[in-house]
């Protein structure tokens, strides 16, 4: 049975680029190598990482030598290191952090084929290899997830009590969620984030367009609902899917992130106070959360009407999302790519055009 979820996940989740946009060459002089496509540079290694599913997968660590953070980035399902190689320079420069990037099983040049399970394997020898080849310790470590990559990134969050912190980027609730409007998580779904964000204790950050085509923002407005540490969202008007980069505020909200988080934890009180007054009227899911202050107990004796109301506007919403099916037969035949539509991955330069300009972000961030 677990095979079949495995297989139903592959073909609903993942969309390497055909043919990898990089290969990886190694310098016969120097015995450095380097992403075919960019030169070499100093800062920057290539590295072949064994996972304990037994793939080999390629993973690129940009140093910055101003850095007291690291940048764990699992980027989404339609991208591989070559086309993600130049945000990765800007985040490290633009941030002040070292980053490491990789790809996953059957991405790019690493071996294997791509599953949910393999994912997780992969950021773990991507977790690893921060934690015995550069020293980085727990609580330095910042993991950011894009899309499907907000997967594997939740996965690891709730098996690390000290992160310094998470950022998930256009997030899933779960890979069915985001075609179907399901209001129960069932055994064949992958990336089960609802379920999982509950168990992470470090600062979570996250960002969604209010325009996304692909993944609704509802999903990451419900993820910041069920946050444990809730830091302040970026939801960015007119946003879509594959170019919140391309906005002023995201590499903005992004730096007072990671400085609010590098600091010690007595002075982020500030902003934890200041998310309370963000917060969205109490849902059911509010049973997980720590007991908040008096504004609670005056929710608690709310009328019956409001409540009504409630549950009319929620009701509302899901259908806005479209109505749940009867039956899962039709999944293939109605799927929708939890990442990137399935055109895209027969044009990749027009996504990579579409997704980032880095030409254009030095513009627009230094603007």
């Amino acid at each position: 049975m677990g095979g079949v979820a495995s297989s139903v996940a592959a073909k609903l989740a993942f969309f390497p680029p055909s043919p990898p946009s990089y290969e990886v060459v190694t310098d016969p002089g120097t015995g450095m190598t380097r992403l075919s496509r960019f030169p070499h540079r100093e800062n920057v290694e290539v590295l072949r990482l064994p996972t304990r599913r037994g793939t080999e997968i390629v993973a690129v660590y940009v140093r910055n030598p101003m850095a007291s953070s690291t940048l764990l980035y699992s980027h989404g399902n339609a991208a591989d290191l070559g086309q993600m190689y130049e945000l990765f320079l800007e985040l490290s420069i633009h941030l002040r952090v070292n980053l490491l990037g990789y790809d996953y099983s059957g991405y790019g040049q690493s071996s294997g084929k791509p599953s949910e399970q393999n994912t997780y394997a992969d950021i773990e020898a991507a977790y690893k290899c921060l934690r015995e080849q550069y020293g980085a310790k727990e609580e330095e470590i910042i993991l950011y997830g894009q899309s499907v990559g907000s997967g594997p990134t939740v996965d690891l969050a709730t098996r690390l009590p000290r992160l310094r912190a998470i950022v998930l980027h256009s997030p899933i609730l779960s890979g069915l969620r985001v075609m179907y409007p399901v209001k129960r998580t069932y055994w064949f779904d992958i990336y089960k984030n609802i379920d999982k964000i509950l168990l992470v204790k470090c600062p979570v950050l996250i960002i969604h367009g209010t325009s996304d085509e692909v993944v609704d923002c509802s999903h990451g407005k419900k993820l910041w609902e069920l946050c444990k540490e809730k830091y302040e969202p970026l939801w960015l008007k007119g946003g879509k899917h594959c170019d919140l980069e391309l906005f002023p505020e995201y590499i903005k909200h992004l730096k007072k992130f990671v400085s609010t988080v590098e600091k010690s934890p007595s002075h982020r009180s500030t902003w934890r106070i200041s998310t309370e007054r963000l917060e969205p009227p109490r849902k059911s899911s509010d049973c997980f959360e720590p007991s908040r202050k008096s504004i609670d107990h005056r929710e608690k004796h709310r009328p019956s009407s409001d409540k009504s109301r409630n549950k009319d506007q929620r009701r509302n919403n899901m259908e806005k999302l479209g109505k749940p099916k009867t039956s899962f037969d039709h999944l293939e035949k109605c799927r929708r790519s939890v990442d990137c539509l399935e055109k895209s991955r027969k044009n990749t330069d027009q996504m990579d055009r579409g997704r980032k300009s880095v030409d254009r972000l030095d513009r627009i961030w230094a603007g």
